[in-house]
């Protein structure tokens, strides 16, 4: 895939920001849900559907497509935002999270939304499942189909042990095929993720088990972009993406704050902002900053 132009930059900015506006409506709608990951994943979810997947929302289920498999998924309501802004289904359908009768469960479910590849909600399942259909790829069409498999994973997910193991698969088996994305903002539901269980130097743990490994600013669509073309361009290793991220990003009130993990606007923390004051809050800045992009500041 091609590097960015200034004026894809900007779009890509543009849209981050209209999935950061998405997910607060989205969460304050449902009056529950994840605030921190989707928001600080906004940026990783542009890049990835507006520019590096090969998709088509048109027809969902095309054989040629891109897999994205979304391991945390706590995280759905980026997802949710960037696939309706992208025209898998209507952005007003968003306002939907969590209802009785929704298709867009509070974490993904292939019964109620088809088009997601996988169900998620167990932490630390959707490597393993990542893994199992890059392998089969490469049996059924040869290791250089040009068919791309991405796994989004959190940092605090790393807790669990099946990662590891289908990370020690995925090296032994030279799945050049293979991009798992991390989102390293150094939280949990309970603290600090290097408090609660010390992960240390991700990238280099990446890279003793066979896969090239990288950090990257989780917040900059250029390294982002260019730290997949990077992988793509490995045949014969999996590329692990470690994203350095601030958990809220885009909502200053919030951010750097492991309380904003599971609570949505309207139940978050109150000693920055009032409870009622939360999403107004949120929008306020989010809108601001979009203003400023389209404007060219």
């Amino acid at each position: 895939m091609e590097n960015l132009t200034d004026e894809k930059i900007k779009t890509l900015k543009l849209l981050a920001t209209k999935i950061r506006i998405s997910i607060i409506e989205m969460l304050t709608e449902a009056k529950s849900g994840h605030t921190a990951g989707p928001l600080d994943m906004a940026d990783v979810f542009a890049v990835l559907y507006f520019h590096q997947l090969n998709h088509n929302p048109s027809e969902p289920f095309w054989e040629g497509r891109d897999r994205f498999i979304l391991s945390a998924g706590h995280i759905c309501p980026v997802m949710y935002a960037a696939m309706a802004h992208s025209g898998y289904f209507p952005v007003e359908e968003l306002l939907t999270l969590r209802k009785l009768g929704s298709r867009l469960q509070g974490h993904p479910h292939r019964e109620f939304l088809p088009m997601v590849e996988t169900s998620s909600g167990p932490l630390g399942s959707g490597l393993s499942q990542a893994v199992g259909m890059a392998i089969a790829e490469n049996m059924d069409h040869g290791r250089n189909s040009g068919k791309f498999f991405y796994c989004v994973m959190g940092d605090g997910e790393h807790d669990e042990g099946n990662i590891w193991e289908a990370v020690l698969l995925a090296g032994k088996e030279k799945l050049g095929n293979l991009i798992a994305i991390v989102d390293r903002n150094h939280i949990q539901i309970d603290g600090n993720t290097e408090d609660v269980l010390p992960l240390g130097d991700m990238a280099k743990k990446y890279e003793e088990f066979g896969w090239h490994a990288e950090e990257i600013d989780g917040h900059n669509v250029e390294d982002i972009n260019n730290a997949i073309n990077r992988a793509k361009a490995i045949p014969d290793k999996p590329s692990c993406i470690i994203a350095r991220t601030i958990a809220s990003k885009g909502v200053t009130p919030f951010e750097y704050d492991y309380r904003w993990h599971g609570n949505p606007p309207g139940s978050g923390p109150t000693d920055k902002v009032a409870k009622d004051k939360q999403t107004e809050v949120a929008l306020l800045e989010l809108k601001t900053f979009y203003k400023l992009v389209e404007e060219g500041k």
